[in-house]
């Protein structure tokens, strides 16, 4: 395989033509979410300039809370151009919090998950003040959806909904990707949960029909070894749906991974 089929299997940019628009059209609506909604904003959860949750609690404290992890190949993009994906659940009575984390070059791999844990320490010790003292379902999109895999045996986590992941980090060595992220062999078999001993709390792992190859197998592949050891967790994927427009169905109040979400808390 040749450096650029290498860089095309993983470059969902440019595998969906109206990319650009999609990602416009999230950003305006989050900010526009963010302006009128009532929430805690900006909370320091670390040392980090991105280390920070937004958190929107429901009206009752102790309603299920979907944190969702912003993806970007966890080199671009931040919690706060997610924030519409907040109406989804948000509809149903749940709380929903968005961590920040800090991005490659600045931060490895390894330091970027710690963050995540770290996010999440904070959450369980201080949600409660502001609302947040529910259940929490650990979800995340693309890059996220790798973190809320790895993250998934937080003591504060009852169950993880991952959506479009990356769950096997060796290929991504070859690819464009790693320019900024410098991944090492090690932290690549460190941080792949496909090499990973399974968790065994309930993972609904989702992608969309017309995702590129790469991000449907990982999919595919995580949840066949889970299954292998008859752990909890439905495999979903959405038809007609590419990378970008599969947030919708956690957009929208009726969308199927809002069902799925919501079929994780008994």
């Amino acid at each position: 395989m040749s450096r650029a089929a290498r860089d095309a299997a993983y470059n969902n940019v440019a595998a969906v033509a109206e990319s650009a628009a999609l990602n416009r059209a999230r950003v305006e609506a989050s900010a526009a979410f963010r302006a009128t909604h009532g929430g805690a904003l900006d909370l320091p959860y670390g040392p980090g300039e991105r280390n920070k949750w937004d958190l929107y609690p429901g009206a009752d404290a102790g309603a299920p809370c979907l944190v969702v992890i912003h993806g970007g190949y966890w080199q671009m993009n931040g919690r706060e151009a997610f924030a519409c994906l907040a109406e989804g659940v948000a509809a149903h009575g749940w709380s929903v919090a968005l961590p920040g984390y800090t991005l490659a070059p600045d931060a490895s791999l390894t330091k970027i998950a710690g963050e995540i844990r770290m996010a999440l320490d904070w959450l369980a010790e201080h949600g409660a003040r502001h609302g947040i003292a529910g259940p929490i379902i650990l979800s995340g999109w693309s890059a996220g959806a790798h973190l809320a895999a790895l993250a998934l045996d937080h003591p504060a986590v009852a169950a993880g909904l991952a959506v479009s992941g990356i769950y096997e980090l060796g290929p991504l060595r070859d690819t464009y990707i790693n320019e900024k992220l410098k991944l090492s062999d090690e932290e690549a078999a460190r941080l792949s949960p496909l090499r990973l001993p399974v968790i065994a709390k309930p993972l609904t792992i989702a992608y969309g029909s017309c995702e590129v190859p790469a991000l449907i197998g990982d999919s595919r592949a995580l949840h066949a070894r889970r299954a292998q050891v008859h752990v909890p967790g439905a495999l979903v994927p959405v038809a007609g749906a590419d990378h970008f427009t599969i947030l919708l169905a956690l957009r929208s109040p009726t969308g199927v991974l809002v069902r799925q979400a919501l079929a994780l808390v008994p």
